[in-house]
């Protein structure tokens, strides 16, 4: 991997663990489902040019249906669940939630695709998912706060997400292989616009948000969204998936780092724990590292 691409690793995770801290900053004003809706407008807005001058606009209308459920599965309703979670739980936390993707991701591969799941990488989802259940036990609480809200209900709504995000990876790989990858990051967001529109507006908030709430939804948008897509499917490109999944391992790192300078969130042993068993289960179930752990050959088998 050349320095450069590094950089631009570090880039995408600094950028997808900004989305959390702005989700913080905007889901106070502007409510989960206006929040969710702006997103998905922003990165349309951006990605379209794009993709209209790449002169690829064609392949939305062949594939809009298989898109149209790709872009519900995998960015209309995560956001907003995630948006919902930022009102009750930190970015950091939320994070690390999001990192059990790939665990999510193989389990769904193993039991619909039928992807062959080795003893390292069993041994992976059960440490990955013991990690969550750590993480869980410490933080959810059902009662409801002061606002309404509930750390239970919120980390719930983080692994519902992860959980769509596994199934869309499934989805995509088996209806949408081999259609340009901007294309369908464009359609996506394009399909959750259409859905969250009207949403957005039934649900758009009595006060005005604050100059600072609209700058989070902008720089969520555009930033987090937008330019980070560009950045994923270019990584994608020119190092290969397996290289490009790495960004999970950064992505807490650089959340838990904003939600500490610009929110004062703090961070817990708890977290550090979990976020550490979770990563490490995720490396051993994405093939990032492997344990000798199957059936030794004989040496007539061999």
């Amino acid at each position: 991997m050349k320095p450069a691409d590094v950089l631009e690793l570090c880039l995408l995770a600094a950028l997808w663990g900004a989305s959390f801290l702005f989700m913080r900053l905007g889901a106070g004003e502007f409510g989960p489902v206006a929040l969710a809706g702006l997103r998905v407008l922003g990165a349309t807005l951006f990605l379209l040019p794009l993709l209209a001058a790449r002169r690829q606009l064609g392949v939305l209308r062949t594939h809009w249906r298989d898109i149209f459920l790709v872009g519900l599965a995998n960015s209309a309703l995560p956001f907003l669940a995630y948006s919902y979670a930022a009102l009750a739980i930190t970015a950091g936390l939320s994070s690390i939630f999001n990192a059990t993707t790939p665990l999510w991701g193989a389990l769904i591969a193993w039991l619909w695709l039928k992807d062959r799941l080795t003893p390292s990488r069993v041994l992976g989802l059960l440490i990955g998912f013991s990690g969550v259940l750590w993480l869980a036990w410490d933080k959810a609480s059902f009662k409801p706060g002061a606002d309404g809200t509930s750390t239970g209900w919120a980390i719930v709504a983080c692994l519902g997400a992860t959980l769509l995000y596994g199934w869309s990876a499934s989805f995509t790989k088996k209806r949408l292989t081999g259609v340009a990858p901007l294309a369908v990051a464009t359609g996506s967001q394009v399909s959750a616009a259409l859905v969250l529109t009207l949403p957005m507006l039934w649900f758009w908030p009595t006060q005005a948000p604050s100059a600072t709430a609209w700058l989070a939804v902008g720089l969520l948008a555009l930033a987090c969204t937008g330019v980070a897509y560009v950045l994923f499917f270019r990584l994608i490109a020119r190092i290969g998936p397996s290289n490009t999944i790495a960004v999970t391992f950064l992505i807490p790192a650089f959340a838990v780092l904003w939600g500490w300078i610009f929110l004062a969130e703090g961070i817990t042993t708890a977290m550090v724990i979990g976020c550490a068993v979770i990563l490490v289960g995720t490396a051993l179930t994405t093939g990032l590292v492997t344990l000798p752990l199957g059936r030794r050959k004989t040496a007539t088998e061999a």
